[in-house]
């Protein structure tokens, strides 16, 4: 594991915005993963970088194929389920890639002493935002593009997900090259390539997030209704 290093020559926002759109144009809506992957590397020399939750490691070995030992952003909030801290360890083991830990400002004790315990039970968008949300956007801050694992099956506030976009709220571009991916098409891949895959999504967990905030969903419902049960709540805020 290692820290974020700041990639040098970072392009102005509208230089980024341009080349999302320019992308978007060039690849077409119904371009495959390897594509938008092979572009992005060509595009982004040393300014990518992957978010990978560790629910699996599809997204980074796709990207890797291309842009061997690219940064792999996995949000460490202290609150993960110990398979998912296990496939993190494995895909740093096992895959070209370079993973970055991101932490938040507090630790869960600090948060628990400033706020009270068990937040995410009370305001989980306000934990959210200080564990998640703040420390990916200043992790961003010197990369030119990151690449997300946002699939559009995942539910109806992912249905429209684009391949290309510009993200407004980190102010980079956004490439989610498995879209149009749906998750039998996503453990094929990874049986095929012997890319590793977090236990939990064979145990009832077909979206995991922090372990108080993630239950077991039963065969047939959202694969995202896990989350945060309870609450109104379906997004961290990091895929507005």
């Amino acid at each position: 594991m290692t820290t974020a290093t700041t990639p040098t020559a970072r392009r102005s926002t509208d230089e980024l915005r341009a080349l999302a759109e320019e992308g978007a144009r060039e690849l077409g809506p119904d371009a495959t993963a390897d594509e938008v992957a092979a572009w992005a590397a060509r595009t982004f020399p040393g300014t990518l970088a992957v978010a990978c939750s560790m629910a699996d490691a599809v997204l980074p070995a796709v990207v890797a194929n291309h842009a061997p030992g690219v940064d792999v952003l996995f949000l460490d909030t202290g609150y993960h389920f110990a398979e998912t801290y296990g496939t993190r360890d494995q895909v740093a083991h096992e895959l070209d890639v370079t993973i970055v830990d991101v932490m938040p400002k507090l630790t869960v004790a600090e948060q628990d002493a400033e706020y009270g315990p068990r937040l995410h039970d009370r305001d989980p968008a306000a934990c959210c935002r200080m564990r998640k949300v703040e420390p990916l956007q200043g992790a961003l801050a010197g990369y030119e593009a990151w690449v997300t694992g946002v699939r559009r099956e995942e539910g109806p506030t992912r249905a429209d997900t684009p391949l290309v976009t510009f993200d407004e709220q980190f102010g980079l571009v956004k490439l989610n090259p498995l879209a149009a991916w749906s998750f039998d098409e996503l453990i094929d891949y990874a049986t095929d390539h012997r890319v590793p895959v977090n236990l939990l999504l064979s145990d009832g967990y077909p979206s995991i997030g922090c372990e108080p905030c993630t239950k077991r969903v039963e065969p047939g419902e959202d694969p995202r209704s896990g989350r945060w049960a309870g609450f109104a709540k379906t997004e961290c805020g990091l895929h507005p």
